[in-house]
């Protein structure tokens, strides 16, 4: 069995709508439901003078408010609190950044730079870069530097779906794809 440091990452508002779940385990789709409305119900009804780290199952659940929305991570219960706390922040940062004072619109309406933004900042449940610095001096999450990624991405998308319509097989893709193939369609 593979050691994961971070199991899933949520970003939800108060009502409990989920703006953004990345797993890094294997978890059925059900699993997955459950997981959102009990972390949820855990993180909401926390009272605000106790610590933003709480046990959950066999492991232990690290969160942080801003505004409306709850990011929530999911990591081993050995793990340092303040370390995934400090890890948070700087997501918002630069999500801030990126965004122009964020807010939970940017998540919606542009989930797939969102996903991609969080990509180059936690690979595989391990944080890639902890430097601000860093992310800004290597381009981090520019507007550019997402545009020519999701751009690439999308032509890449274009030429296996030309190949397998060229063999008679079916296209089914995940809703991020989608976006970004469409975004290649309207953008030449």
């Amino acid at each position: 069995m593979r050691n994961y440091s971070i199991r899933f990452i949520l970003l939800q508002n108060r009502q409990g709508k989920t703006r953004l779940a990345k797993y890094y385990v294997p978890l059925e789709d059900s699993e997955k439901h459950k997981v959102e409305y009990e972390v949820h119900r855990l993180v909401v009804n926390r009272d605000s003078k106790f610590t933003n780290f709480v046990e959950f199952r066999t492991h232990k659940v690290i969160y942080r408010r801003y505004a409306g929305l709850f990011f929530s991570l999911c990591v081993d219960i050995t793990d340092n609190e303040l370390a995934y706390l400090e890890c948070i922040h700087l997501f918002v940062e630069i999500l801030d950044h990126f965004f122009s004072n964020v807010c939970e619109l940017d998540l919606v309406f542009n989930f797939h730079k969102v996903y991609l933004i969080l990509d180059e900042f936690i690979l595989a449940g391990e944080l890639q870069e902890t430097s601000k610095k860093a992310h800004r001096e290597n381009g981090g999450a520019g507007e550019a530097r997402v545009k020519m990624i999701l751009h690439e991405r999308a032509i890449v998308l274009c030429q296996i779906s030309q190949l397998m319509l060229l063999f008679g097989v079916i296209i089914t893709c995940s809703p991020v794809l989608h976006s970004q193939f469409f975004l290649v369609l309207f953008e030449n």
